[in-house]
């Protein structure tokens, strides 16, 4: 697997580093992301124009931030536990516009008293944005965690549905 990586910046997010891995995107990344991998393990810097999978990544990433996209079509390969893999599968399945909670994933996956567990795999998730885990709040409609950040997480959920954020109501 030879992981390449580039940088984008935006001006809703800030800085972004986007990381692929052979033919699918493996990491989204701020510069003060939590729980941010080594920079070493990006691979080389590339142009994203010279990219295919960067290129369309970017691309669509853009898209989104212009409001011109609500879904992204891109090869994702996020490197996970299988309990992980299921809880960003169902995070993945958040429409855009919409919200859901950590424990109503935990009963998705199985388990009502897990939203602890749901918590730590979305915060572990490496493709924030792709897989949009901004969605997920909490119960009482808070906003709780995000690795990039409360600021942009408010800045997401407010790019996907600004009348339902500034009336406070997430879900």
């Amino acid at each position: 697997m030879t992981a390449r990586h580039t940088k984008l910046d935006t001006a809703t997010l800030g800085p972004v580093t986007i990381v692929a891995t052979d033919a699918a995107v493996t990491g989204v990344y701020f510069r003060d992301h939590i729980r941010r991998p080594a920079q070493e393990l990006f691979g080389p810097s590339v142009s994203f124009v010279d990219d295919t999978v960067l290129g369309e990544a970017v691309g669509q990433l853009l898209e989104y931030l212009l409001g011109q996209r609500r879904t992204f079509e891109l090869p994702l390969n996020p490197a996970g536990n299988d309990f992980q893999q299921r809880v960003w599968e169902q995070v993945s399945a958040v429409p855009f516009g919409a919200t859901t909670t950590y424990g109503l994933i935990a009963q998705q996956v199985g388990d009502r008293s897990a939203a602890h567990v749901v918590g730590q795999a979305v915060g572990a998730n490496p493709l924030c944005i792709f897989i949009p885990c901004h969605r997920v709040i909490g119960a009482n409609g808070s906003l709780t965690g995000y690795a990039g950040g409360l600021k942009r997480k408010r800045a997401l959920l407010e790019l996907e549905e600004p009348a339902a954020v500034s009336a406070g109501r997430l879900f």
